[in-house]
C-alpha cells in the first residue's frame, strides 16, 4: 500500500508541476508578442525573455534532477514549447534547441556535467551539429578548429556543442562523429544573423581556432544511437535512454505547431465577419478559406497526436530496457520531418486566403508566415530526404540515415 501511495503522490506532484509550467507559458504569450519587434531588431531574444524562461523552469524540464532539473517527460516539455510559440516562434525555437542540450549533456561523462553545472545549474548550451570541425587526436583528447553556422541562442549561452568527425584510427575504418563540448572562452561568435523569419533566434556563426577538448567533453553519436551513453551510469531514467536523433529533431519542428495555432486563431477572429473589398462577400463564405481553416485544425491535432504517441512508444521501450528498432525509428524520423512542411502548407493557404492584407508586416499572419517557412528550411525538416529513405528501406534498399 505504501508503494501505491508513493506512486499516486508522485503522479499528483507531476500533474501539479505540469500545470504550473503550462500556466506560466500561457501567461508569457502576450509579453512575447509584444517583444517580437525587439527580438527581430536585436537579432536575438531580449534578455528579459531568457530570464523569464529561466525563472519558470522551462530550460530544466528535461534536465537531470541531480543537477536541479525537473526530469519530466518529453510531452511536458513540448507542450510548453508549443504554447510559447503561440506568442513568438523564435522564443520557442531557442527554448527547444537549448533545453534539449540539457538533455544531451546528461548523456556525457559525469565530469562534463560537473564542468557545466557544477557551480551554476542554470548554465545554458548552444550548438551547431554540422560535422565541419577539423579534429586532431592528441594526448587526453582532441585539438578542434572550425567555423560552424546556425547556433541558435548562442549569445545567451556559456558553452557550445559543436560537431566534428574523429579520423579513423586505422585505414578502412569509419570516422567517428562526435559532439564536442566547448566553453565560451574558446570560441568566437560571428554576429551575422541577418535573415527574414526567425530573426529572434540569434543563430549566429561560431568559430574555434585550435582549442583543446578533453575526451570527457565529447559524446559519440554511436552511443546516442545505441541509447547507451557514459552519462547513463548516473542518469538511468528511461528519459535518457531514448534515441538522441528522435528527440532533437522535435525541437526544430514543434514550434511550427504553436505558431500555426496562433495564426489560425487570429485568422478566424479577423475573418469571421470581414467582408472582401472586391466582391462584398463575407470571407467566411469562401470555400477556400473554410477548407484552409479546417485543414489547419486537423493538421495541428495530427502532428501533436503522432508526436506524443511516438514518445510513448520510445519511453515504453526504454523502461523495458529495449532499444527501438530501425524500422520504427525511420518511420518516426519521417513523422518529425513532416511537421514543418505540413504546418508550412497550412500557413501558406491561410496567407493566400487573407488577401492582400496579409502582406503588411503588422498583420497577425505575416509573422507566422515568415517564421514557419523559415523553420521548414532546417535540414532536419527535409521531408523529401527522410521520406525517400523510409520508402527505400521498405522496398529493400539500405538505410542512408544515421541520425535516428
Amino acid at each position: 500500500m505504501a508503494q501505491i501511495h508513493s506512486i499516486a503522490e508522485a503522479e499528483m506532484q507531476h500533474h501539479e508541476k505540469r500545470a504550473q509550467l503550462l500556466d506560466a507559458a500561457e501567461k508569457m504569450v502576450p509579453r512575447l508578442r509584444e517583444r517580437i519587434g525587439e527580438a527581430a531588431a536585436l537579432q536575438r531574444l531580449p534578455d528579459e525573455t531568457i530570464q523569464e524562461m529561466q525563472a519558470a523552469g522551462f530550460f530544466k524540464i528535461l534536465q537531470p534532477k541531480r543537477y536541479g532539473g525537473l526530469e519530466m517527460a518529453p510531452k511536458d516539455f513540448f507542450d510548453v514549447q508549443i504554447k510559447l510559440a503561440e506568442g513568438c516562434m523564435s522564443t520557442a525555437w531557442v527554448l527547444g534547441v537549448v533545453a534539449i542540450h540539457n538533455w544531451q549533456l546528461a548523456l556525457y561523462p559525469e565530469q562534463a556535467q560537473q564542468d557545466v553545472w557544477g557551480e551554476d545549474d542554470s548554465t545554458l548550451i548552444s550548438s551547431s551539429y554540422m560535422p565541419v570541425g577539423k579534429v586532431t587526436p592528441v594526448e587526453g583528447g582532441y585539438q578542434l578548429s572550425g567555423h560552424w553556422q546556425f547556433s541558435s541562442g548562442s549569445k545567451h549561452c556559456k558553452w557550445a556543442f559543436l560537431g566534428g568527425m574523429v579520423p579513423p584510427a586505422k585505414e578502412g575504418e569509419a570516422p567517428d562523429y562526435r559532439t564536442f563540448l566547448v566553453p565560451r572562452s574558446d570560441y568566437d561568435i560571428v554576429d551575422n544573423w541577418d535573415v527574414s523569419g526567425l530573426e529572434g533566434t540569434g543563430s549566429h556563426d561560431i568559430v574555434v581556432d585550435s582549442k583543446f577538448v578533453p575526451e570527457h567533453r565529447t559524446h559519440r553519436a554511436l552511443d546516442g544511437f545505441n541509447c547507451n551513453s557514459p552519462g547513463n551510469v548516473e542518469n538511468s531514467a528511461p528519459l535518457y535512454h531514448i534515441p538522441f536523433g528522435q528527440i532533437f529533431v522535435r525541437a526544430v519542428c514543434s514550434s511550427s505547431i504553436g505558431a500555426l495555432q496562433a495564426a489560425v486563431n487570429e485568422y478566424v477572429k479577423i475573418n469571421r465577419e470581414r467582408v472582401g473589398l472586391n466582391d462584398g462577400k463575407k470571407v467566411s463564405m469562401d470555400p477556400g478559406a473554410q477548407f484552409a481553416v479546417a485543414k489547419t485544425r486537423a493538421t495541428i491535432d495530427e502532428c501533436i497526436t503522432i508526436m506524443y504517441r511516438n514518445f510513448d512508444i520510445m519511453l515504453e521501450h526504454a523502461a523495458n530496457g529495449e532499444v527501438l528498432d530501425i524500422d520504427d525509428r525511420l518511420k518516426m524520423r519521417f513523422d518529425a520531418a513532416q511537421v514543418a512542411t505540413r504546418c508550412g502548407d497550412c500557413i501558406n493557404e491561410l496567407f493566400q486566403f487573407s488577401g492582400a492584407q496579409g502582406i503588411f508586416r503588422d498583420h497577425p499572419l505575416n509573422r507566422a508566415w515568415l517564421d514557419i517557412n523559415a523553420g521548414r528550411t532546417h535540414v532536419a525538416n527535409n521531408i523529401g530526404k527522410f521520406g525517400r529513405n523510409l520508402g527505400g528501406t521498405m522496398m529493400g534498399l539500405e538505410n542512408e540515415d544515421t541520425f535516428l
